[in-house]
């Protein structure tokens, strides 16, 4: 029975109608029909990145899974070119994703925070687990997933000990390594010195609660940005093939490199396979969420730089082998001293940001991507067991709030002078 018909039955439940004037509501219902497909076709994706609005791409648009399933059966039956229905397709599969992991999109508000969207957030991170776990191909999920208890407890962190980035601690901290480095080499060789740092040294003192939940609110637009953008594939993949995620590259959701890379996932070549996770992995970090990483570190003249520092800092990937965010790429200041000798000054600091692309990717291609795809093929059972713990276990064992004092220490014991 299709939408039409089952609003018909509701309204002559109960009624007595004259024939003939059934006989043209009968006739009138393809038409009615039409008309209702008409409305939410050559809709552009507003929302495609959830920073719009809460819900799905565009508020036109349903977010009852019946009623999408008949409009899309409609527009694929009525002849139509897939890019006329792109946003309908998106929304589909996107309605499709959210009912599977137990969300509901159209209460799905990214702005309102962490808190009100912690248990969507984990249920989302679950998800991506899952989809790990029944599906071995499908690595890009296992490792979002896994890696999002890392990020969520310290989002948990931001919002619930505010601290953490307000912290008189880390702001001192800052200013003790820049103090070490002009006591050296003179006020010139802070340039070298990453600019969040300097950012957090100078300007830690100017952020305000209003700023925290401001970024706090972009971080959570872009964890659901991610699912928005990938789960949708991934469901579509698991449930109906190849042919699903041609359609979303017919419509146009998809470019020429995405559509290889699922056939890539697909292949059950171990190469190719970790190729197209790659490639759906530089998709999130560059495509998905790269100008919202961007906007976060300008937001206020540049005061976010702290924030993004300071998230690089304490950031800690629970996969064996990969190291903290701060061990990689370590500060390394060279300069010459008061005496003509030449030294090198060392601390246990990150020398990159995590929200500028090539950095992060440098971390990701060269740590977690390989460090994970060996943990699927050389280990995949311990894997899979290590997926399957409570994801609020995961989750909590991974705030942050624990790491800080261990962090001020390493810095205060592990700042060295080497003079060559």
């Amino acid at each position: 029975m299709t939408l039409f018909s089952r609003r018909l039955a509701r309204l002559l439940a109960g009624t007595t109608i004259p024939v003939a004037l059934l006989s043209a509501s009968l006739v009138a219902g393809p038409t009615a029909h039409a008309t209702e497909l008409d409305q939410v076709l050559n809709l552009p994706l507003v929302n495609r990145l959830a920073d719009q609005a809460p819900g799905g791409v565009h508020a036109a648009l349903p977010t009852d899974l019946a009623e999408l399933t008949e409009l899309v059966d409609a527009a694929r039956a009525s002849g139509r070119s897939a890019e006329e229905y792109a946003a309908l397709l998106f929304q589909y599969r996107l309605v499709q994703a959210t009912t599977e992991a137990g969300i509901d999109l159209a209460a799905w508000d990214p702005s309102a925070g962490f808190t009100p969207n912690r248990t969507n957030m984990m249920k989302s991170y679950r998800y991506y687990e899952n989809f790990q776990i029944n599906h071995r191909e499908l690595q890009w999920a296992g490792m979002g997933g896994m890696v999002g208890g890392d990020f969520g407890g310290g989002i948990a962190d931001i919002e619930l000990v505010n601290s953490i980035y307000g912290l008189p601690g880390l702001q001192e901290m800052a200013n003790t390594v820049i103090t070490a480095v002009e006591s050296a080499f003179g006020p010139a060789a802070t340039a070298q010195l990453p600019a969040g740092l300097r950012v957090l040294a100078e300007r830690a003192g100017e952020l305000t609660s209003e700023d925290l939940d401001w970024f706090i609110r972009r971080v959570v637009i872009m964890q659901k940005a991610i699912f928005d953008d990938l789960m949708p594939m991934h469901y579509a993949y698991t449930h109906e093939g190849l042919a699903a995620i041609e359609e979303f590259h017919d419509a146009g959701l998809v470019p020429d490199d995405v559509l290889s890379a699922w056939y890539d996932v697909a292949s059950g070549d171990p190469e190719r396979i970790a190729a197209g996770n790659t490639a759906l992995l530089r998709r999130e970090q560059d495509t998905v969420v790269g100008d919202l990483w961007n906007d976060t570190r300008a937001y206020r003249g540049g005061l976010g730089e702290a924030l993004t520092y300071a998230m690089t800092l304490v950031g800690s990937p629970s996969i064996a082998g990969v190291p903290a965010l701060r061990e990689f790429d370590p500060i390394v200041v060279t300069g010459t001293l008061p005496d003509g000798r030449t030294a090198a000054l060392t601390t246990p600091l990150p020398a990159w940001d995590w929200s500028i692309f090539d950095q992060r990717w440098a971390y990701v291609s060269t740590e977690l991507l390989p460090r994970y795809r060996a943990m699927v093929e050389n280990d995949y059972p311990g894997l899979v067991d290590a997926l399957r713990v409570p994801y609020e276990r995961q989750f909590e064992s991974q705030r942050a709030t624990a790491r800080i004092p261990q962090l001020l220490e390493e810095v205060a014991t592990g700042t060295r002078l080497t003079v060559n």
